[in-house]
């Protein structure tokens, strides 16, 4: 059985006040112990909410990494540094990062193994424009998304991997893909990684969905077979909301 994950982004959203507030809200709630919940949070938070989440029931996130120990790279942070904090997921190659900062499938693919070696989850996201989504290209290029992002990642290490499918035109815009369309390629990028692995490997792997989700709709996209979880954006910021989510 595959262990259901909500994991909230928070984007660039919240000073530490207000994040320890959050943190503060949801950890005096009553939480699923079934599903694994996941707060991935801005770099200045890190450290705070890593004391505030220590031994609790909810796991540490970072939003983006590089894939070097340490170097020239200024305003970076490296995995070392996410495990001085004891940052248990990373999201890769989220479609902000791709659009607004440059990321690449290469980068993707350096990030995601870099994050394996130093015992980080990454979390690699993939997905669709509006554009790709109606000239009927969005196939191909989840499932290239997908190729080159394990590209060189042994079967032992992908079974640690998380995926995230989210269509573009789905975040943040208040569109919803709608179960079915989520399922399709959730089950799409399963098949994938069947045919970069084994069966056995491809059922490990647990595939998320993110997109808009919300109170409203997350019982119905769990209940799809391929779908384990949810990347979650606005709805992670409200307490209320968060707790419903991975309380479903």
């Amino acid at each position: 059985m595959r262990k259901p994950i909500i994991a909230g982004n928070w984007k660039m959203n919240n000073t530490i006040v207000e994040g320890q507030a959050l943190v503060s809200d949801i950890l005096n709630r009553e939480l699923n112990e079934s599903v694994e919940a996941v707060i991935c949070v801005p770099f200045t938070f890190l450290q705070t909410a890593s004391k505030m989440v220590d031994g609790n029931k909810i796991k540490l996130g970072a939003q983006n990494m590089h894939w070097e120990e340490k170097g020239a790279y200024t305003g970076e942070i490296s995995p070392l540094m996410l495990n001085e904090l004891n940052v248990e997921y990373v999201i890769i190659g989220h479609s902000e990062r791709r659009q607004y900062f440059n990321e690449t499938d290469k980068t993707v693919n350096m990030k995601t193994i870099s994050a394996l070696s130093h015992n980080i989850t990454p979390i690699v996201c993939v997905g669709e424009s509006l554009q790709e989504r109606e000239n009927d290209s969005y196939k191909e290029l989840i499932e290239d998304q997908v190729r080159k992002a394990f590209e060189g990642i042994s079967t032992e290490d992908a079974k640690k991997t998380v995926i995230a499918y989210e269509p573009i035109w789905a975040i943040g815009t208040g569109r919803t893909a709608s179960s079915e369309q989520a399922e399709e390629i959730c089950q799409l990028i399963r098949n994938v990684l069947t045919s970069l692995y084994d069966e056995k490997t491809a059922q490990a792997i647990r595939i998320l969905y993110g997109g808009s989700v919300k109170p409203e709709n997350i019982k119905e996209l769990m209940a799809m077979e391929n779908i384990d979880g949810a990347l979650v954006g606005g709805a992670s910021l409200k307490a209320d909301d968060f707790v419903q989510l991975i309380n479903y």
